[in-house]
């Protein structure tokens, strides 16, 4: 990688924390973000107009891994500023209301993009050169915030796209802040968690197996929540990552004798559990 895409990485991580904070942003400080990463952006494209790609390998590396951390810190703070400015200023019941709405509909833009999700979650790379390379561009349609960005010499067919789910991501995560905040009438930071950690001792992948069975059986929000959500919550109720949930799931699916392992002797324990105690009573 090119010395300054690491110095311009580098700066975008020590300078803007917030994504991985659980305060609340202010629409001051998501204006900040969006004009430091649209600088970041203008730097980045004048370098590639200027000097281009030794290799194939190295365009796709960039518009892969290199551009999307930027453009999609860019696409969070927009949401952020967007968030913070629209939001009703009073009323709990209509900012929830405001707030599931946009968690209705990034649950939406998720499921209409789902088999590009997978592509890049499960790290495959057959289509890399149709997606992260210059030679298939499809021209998007257009929002405001992109309009900068399609230069010829700066972008993909899918580039952008995966800046945009990158950033819903972690908006995600801002909008849990909020609902967090307003449902307890404190800021985040104030509460105090008087129950106690739990840790999971089980194996990540029985985890797996477990969350996607919840998901299938539509136990959590009548099915309407998507994969990536659920396990998000587990990882925070557990204090753990779950690394690459796709790919664990195409593993037990392979599995050539029982695909629900963890499932089944959680049943055979159960019921183990409930006979040794009617056979105390």
């Amino acid at each position: 990688m090119h010395k300054m895409y690491n110095y311009r990485l580098e700066h975008i991580e020590t300078t803007y924390y917030h994504i991985e904070t659980t305060k609340r942003i202010s629409a001051k400080q998501a204006s900040e973000g969006i004009q430091f990463f649209n600088s970041a952006l203008y730097h980045l494209k004048n370098h590639i107009v200027k000097h281009g790609f030794s290799s194939v390998d190295e365009e796709i590396n960039f518009f892969k891994k290199i551009k999307v951390e930027p453009m999609s810190r860019l696409f969070y703070y927009s949401d952020v500023y967007a968030c913070e400015l629209l939001m009703p200023k009073i009323g709990v019941s209509s900012q929830l209301s405001f707030l599931k709405k946009k968690i209705k509909r990034i649950n939406k833009f998720f499921t209409k993009h789902c088999d590009f999700i997978q592509y890049m979650e499960q790290e495959l790379t057959k289509f890399d050169q149709q997606y992260f390379t210059r030679e298939f561009q499809v021209f998007p349609i257009l929002s405001i915030i992109e309009l900068s960005y399609l230069d010829p010499a700066f972008f993909t067919s899918h580039d952008i796209l995966w800046a945009r789910i990158k950033g819903k991501y972690n908006f995600i995560k801002y909008l849990n802040t909020l609902l967090n905040e307003i449902e307890h009438n404190e800021q985040p930071e104030q509460r105090k968690i008087s129950t106690k950690s739990l840790e999971w001792t089980a194996s990540k992948t029985s985890l797996v197996e477990l969350i996607y069975a919840l998901q299938a059986s539509n136990a959590i929000n009548n099915g309407n929540e998507d994969i990536k959500a659920i396990a998000q919550a587990f990882e925070q109720l557990f204090d753990l990552t779950l690394d690459n949930i796709y790919k664990t799931y195409s593993e037990i699916k392979i599995r050539k004798k029982n695909r629900s392992t963890f499932l089944n002797k959680l049943i055979t324990r159960f019921q183990d559990k409930i006979n040794s105690e009617n056979d105390l009573s």
